[in-house]
């Protein structure tokens, strides 16, 4: 059965979809798409959705093989012809509301073990919207009997207009190979420059937690507590994704090579029954 809630303060508007991986389906202001919006009734699949929560994991788990604790757990290749393992599983799983009012909203989805991710958790997410920003938090508790590798963030993809222009700070860029893997890091400052020739598929470490994205319009300030940022749109696409996300791509086949920690990957390992939680703030200002 389809649902969805509808929020609204002063300008902005959020239309939330529960049962399509808990997406929000479009934040407006005024008149104008802030994201990539569709009224929630319309749309048909969260893949054009205008963003969706990235748990327990974020971007890719090389050719779907999830190496962990001396186990290769084969996960579900989840995006087309594509071999890997893709954007964790939440945005692919109903989700139950459990709160909602005009301004507020609270969702929760429980996993247990499958095929897509081996661990069981609870994951829940909040949605706070007022007359200039919509809130939210993501949250994610370990309900497997092991220590298990996670992940958070958000899919937010961002309308590209005439004129709009990305700024935001870093210290590394991740370089890609032709398989849409990480292959090893470089320095970088992060990006301040035009979106309308903007090539970009990285993820961006040493990131300060905030980015800012303008045009004639709307000025759009992305707040997050999460200190790395996934980037990616191309000259063709009339969106910019701009992702805070826990870790590095690939993070979690990644460990031990050359040294790498799961501290230096951004990977979280959590105890039975520890939890851990991410914000992220999309304010909103007409020019």
């Amino acid at each position: 059965m389809t649902t969805s809630l509808h929020l609204r303060s002063g300008p902005l508007r959020c239309d939330i979809r529960p049962d399509l991986g808990g997406c929000v389906a479009g934040l407006w202001h005024g008149d104008l798409p802030v994201l990539r919006s569709t009224a929630a009734q319309a749309l048909t699949t969260v893949r054009q959705a205008g963003s969706y929560p990235l748990v327990p994991f974020s971007n890719r788990v090389g050719q779907a093989q999830l190496k962990w604790a001396g186990t290769s757990h084969p996960l579900v290749q989840n995006n087309a012809a594509e071999p890997h393992a893709i954007h964790g599983v939440g945005w692919q799983r109903p989700w139950e509301v459990l709160e909602a009012d005009a301004q507020f909203a609270l969702l929760s989805y429980e996993h247990k073990p499958d095929a897509s991710w081996p661990f069981a958790f609870d994951t829940s997410q909040a949605f706070r919207l007022n007359d200039d920003a919509l809130e939210l938090t993501l949250s994610i508790t370990n309900q497997s009997a092991q220590a298990a590798p996670v992940g958070l963030g958000w899919h937010p993809y961002f309308v590209k207009r005439p004129g709009s222009h990305l700024r935001f700070a870093a210290s590394g860029r991740w370089e890609m190979g032709a398989d849409k893997l990480p292959t090893h890091r470089l320095p970088s400052t992060g990006l301040d420059q035009a979106c309308t020739a903007l090539d970009v598929d990285h993820c961006f470490e040493g990131w300060d937690g905030q980015a800012f994205l303008s045009d004639a319009a709307l000025r759009i300030h992305l707040v997050s507590s999460l200190n790395r940022l996934v980037v990616f749109t191309q000259p063709t696409r009339d969106t910019v994704a701009i992702e805070p996300v826990s870790h590095v791509n690939n993070a979690v086949n990644l460990l031990g090579q050359a040294g790498m920690t799961a501290e230096a990957l951004g990977l979280t390992v959590l105890l039975p029954g520890a939890s851990m939680s991410a914000t992220m703030t999309i304010r909103v200002e007409a020019v």
